[in-house]
C-alpha cells in the first residue's frame, strides 16, 4: 500500500496497530535526489546522445562529451552542466510549449535537488565528486534551438556548471547530494 506523505513524498503507508507512537515496521520517507537523464555530445552543435551511464573524468568532463577538450570550454573548469527536471517540466506547464530533457543540452538532468544550492559546494553524483561553479543561465543558442520564452523563464534556473574533482561512474538513477 502506498500513500502520499508530507510534501507529496510517496512511501509505504504505516500499518495500523494498537498503541501509541510509530508502528514497528514503518518506513520513514524522505526525498531522494537522483539522476534522470545523461547526455553527451561529441562535438559542438552535434545532437546530444542519451546514455544510461558515463565515466566522469576528473578535471576533464564526461567521457564522450565535447567538454573533455578544455579548448571547447568557456573556462577550463567548466566540465559538466546539470539541470533540474522540475524546471524543464515547469516550463512546459507554464507556457504550453514542448521542452524535453535533452533540449536544454545539459549533461545531467536531476530530480529532487535544488542545483542552485550546490553553487560553491562539493556534491556527489553517483561515484564522482563535483564542485558547483556558477549558475548556467539561458543563452541565445538555447532560445534559438528551443523557444524564445526560455530566456525569461530559465533565468536563475537554467542549471549549474560544475567541475569534476574526483572521477567515477555516473548512472541514470544514481543519488545526487551535497558532499558531507
Amino acid at each position: 500500500m502506498r500513500s502520499s506523505g508530507p510534501r507529496g513524498i510517496v512511501g509505504r503507508a504505516w500499518p495500523r496497530h494498537s498503541g501509541g507512537g510509530r508502528p514497528l515496521n514503518s518506513v520513514v520517507s524522505r526525498p531522494v535526489a537522483k539522476v534522470t537523464h545523461i547526455f553527451v555530445a561529441p562535438v559542438r552543435g552535434a545532437p546530444v546522445k542519451a546514455v544510461a551511464a558515463v565515466e566522469a573524468l576528473a578535471d576533464q568532463g564526461l567521457r564522450g562529451d565535447r567538454y573533455t577538450d578544455a579548448k571547447l570550454r568557456r573556462s577550463p573548469d567548466y566540465q559538466v552542466t546539470l539541470i533540474e527536471l522540475e524546471n524543464i517540466e515547469a516550463f512546459s506547464q507554464a507556457t504550453g510549449l514542448a521542452l524535453t530533457p535533452e533540449m536544454p543540452r545539459r549533461n545531467i538532468v536531476t530530480l529532487g535537488i535544488r542545483l542552485n544550492d550546490l553553487c560553491g559546494k562539493r556534491f556527489s553524483v553517483g561515484g564522482a565528486i563535483f564542485e558547483g561553479l556558477e549558475l548556467c543561465e539561458p543563452c541565445s543558442l538555447f532560445a534559438k534551438r528551443t523557444h524564445s520564452e526560455v530566456l525569461k523563464f530559465f533565468a536563475a534556473k537554467g542549471g549549474l556548471r560544475a567541475r569534476i574533482l574526483s572521477g567515477g561512474e555516473v548512472r541514470v538513477g544514481d543519488f545526487v547530494g551535497e558532499d558531507g
